[in-house]
């Protein structure tokens, strides 16, 4: 059976363009030309894979920009209020023992992470992204590392109550197909003990958009997955968040 979302009813154009519409007011007009870089960046990285390989696509972009996603960047109000927002949809009042924060580029929401975890642990596959995030962020609470979302050290699994994969599992590397998908929800459930909980997030402008569909399909093999349960899902601006508990 695949998981594509084949078989939901899709909203009409005039819907998509109403999401869009009450979206577009939590962007202030300074965050636009940030949020087109973040476009930019995802079309270097697709042309790099070519001539550089996956990893090394991504150290380019640090290595050129330092910040490519301008994740960093205080003028870019909806990405801060972005990652104010992913962490607050965790259950209220639960504190976590160890978070997983894969994909954490410059540190950002692993920093966020820090406020309810009393260990974080977080992987990318830019060194040179771990190196900035580390530079900034790490303490003895707060740990970064290189590694890769589909080659990780077994001895990791089972040792976190949280992981979080925000803006990551889209960039695995193409065709993102149902069975890599399904893969990955099972990777990513070794990695939790019993009762733990997975916060994917990921790009969601409307439901014709392609980028959007992807997400709904990634966020849907971890909802189809026998190892996990659904905890809640919510819709934000530009974004969607779902939280499963490990069965």
């Amino acid at each position: 059976m695949s998981i594509a979302p084949n078989a939901r009813r899709q909203p009409s154009p005039a819907r998509n363009l109403a999401q869009l519409w009450r979206s577009m007011r939590f962007m202030s007009p300074a965050d636009v030309p940030l949020f087109l870089q973040s476009a930019r960046t995802d079309k270097a990285i697709s042309r790099l894979r070519t001539t550089v390989g996956e990893r090394g696509a991504f150290e380019a972009v640090y290595v050129e920009t330092g910040d490519p996603w301008a994740s960093a960047d205080s003028r870019y109000r909806y990405q801060a209020w972005k990652y104010e927002r992913i962490v607050a949809c965790l259950p209220a009042g639960q504190r976590f023992t160890h978070a997983l924060d894969l994909g954490c580029g410059l540190g950002l929401l692993s920093h966020h992470l820090g406020k309810r975890a009393d260990q974080v642990l977080g992987i990318d596959i830019a060194q040179a992204a771990v190196d900035r995030a580390a530079a900034r962020f790490g303490s003895p609470a707060i740990s970064f590392r290189q590694g890769d979302v589909l080659d990780l050290d077994p001895g990791l699994d089972g040792g976190f109550d949280l992981i979080t994969l925000a803006d990551t599992l889209y960039y695995l590397p193409p065709p993102i197909g149902d069975d890599l998908l399904k893969q990955v929800a099972a990777r990513m459930a070794r990695l939790l003990k019993p009762g733990g909980l997975c916060l994917l997030a990921n790009h969601y402008f409307f439901s014709a958009d392609p980028e959007s569909r992807l997400s709904r399909r990634i966020h849907d093999a971890f909802a189809w997955s026998p190892l996990f349960t659904v905890a809640s899902q919510a819709r934000r601006p530009f974004y969607l968040v779902t939280i499963l508990r490990r069965t």
